[in-house]
């Protein structure tokens, strides 16, 4: 159906929808190319002209291709994808405000049930698109991985958990937003490996490490899966080895009060993400951040390297502090 530069008739809409929830590839890019600059003015008024607006518009498509089945009036696509985008620079949005101290989940890039972000991370169980971040290079899946299912998903937060420049992030997501939407389509009807049983099992495996200064857990209860000789990548700069290092900082701040809880999780071939909140002892609110992130790589199944991102921190701490965070003085 060739549509040249003239807007689509009724009829011609339902039939390119149609088509798109198929699975035809050129009918979807079409359709994202016949909305592309609705979504942008949309992006624009809420964002500024700018590559966040470009960004939004870009993870809409993404949004809007795993989601396409959703819509039942094709005649309603152009709200539809408009009301993708605004939930999405929304997110945006509340990811740039700042975070009071302990309280968890607050910045998340989306919280409410229809936005297409959180539905993007409650769909990571879903087999087809965990098939479709496989067949992306392992660089380009952790970014991929950062930006749609964390929280700290800014290019800068980005490039600092993975420690590379942020136009390399840039780069790569643009590779990863590329791949997907070639991929997708062509994988959603296939019978794919689940990964609920990984999810669940590293989400076990994070949540008795994250309490087990609080719980009495040995070390040696959890250090099957972590190497001797692991990495920690702290954000001050500061690089220990091993997870008895991680243990002795959390014991640290067990003593003074701190105690951590897992709010989030994220689990694909080679690479795991954590997410928690620090619960802060009241005379000593600032003693860490209020949330922070974890990259996990692994190797063989095997942790290898960790590093270690904080949320943005609130208010003005004590001067007496260098820098807050669960790192020994």
């Amino acid at each position: 159906m060739l549509l040249e530069s003239r807007s689509p008739t009724a009829d011609e809409t339902v039939q390119l929808v149609r088509a798109a929830q198929q699975g035809d590839s050129d009918s979807f890019t079409l359709m994202f190319q016949i909305h592309y600059a609705g979504m942008l003015a949309v992006a624009n008024w809420i964002l500024g002209p700018g590559p966040d607006a470009e960004d939004a518009c870009q993870d809409a498509a993404i949004t809007a291709l795993r989601r396409i089945g959703e819509l039942r009036d094709p005649t309603a696509v152009r709200s539809w994808l408009h009301a993708i985008v605004r939930n999405i620079c929304l997110s945006i949005l509340r990811s740039r405000r700042p975070v009071p101290v302990g309280v968890a989940g607050v910045d998340l890039p989306a919280s409410a049930n229809g936005d297409p972000v959180a539905s993007i991370e409650r769909m990571a169980q879903r087999d087809w698109i965990w098939h479709g971040l496989r067949q992306l290079t392992p660089t380009t899946q952790t970014v991929a991985m950062l930006r749609y299912f964390s929280d700290n998903n800014s290019y800068e937060q980005i490039a600092l958990l993975c420690g590379i420049p942020v136009g390399t992030v840039a780069s790569r997501l643009s590779e990863a937003r590329r791949r997907l939407a070639y991929i997708l389509p062509s994988v959603q009807g296939e019978r794919h490996d689940g990964i609920d049983a990984l999810t669940a099992e590293r989400r076990d495996e994070a949540g008795t490490i994250l309490t087990a200064i609080a719980n009495g857990v040995a070390l040696s209860q959890v250090d099957r899966r972590w190497a001797k000789g692991m990495t920690m990548w702290w954000p001050s700069g500061r690089i220990s080895t091993g997870l008895g290092s991680l243990f002795a900082v959390m014991q640290n701040n067990y003593d003074q009060g701190v105690t951590a809880r897992l709010t989030g999780l994220v689990a694909g071939p080679g690479v795991t993400i954590w997410e928690n909140v620090f619960l802060n002892p009241p005379d000593d609110p600032y003693h860490c951040p209020p949330g922070a992130t974890w990259l996990l790589r692994e190797k063989g199944g095997v942790v290898q390297e960790v590093r270690l991102l904080y949320a943005p921190p609130t208010g003005e701490p004590p001067t007496h502090r260098e820098r807050p965070g669960p790192h020994p003085a």
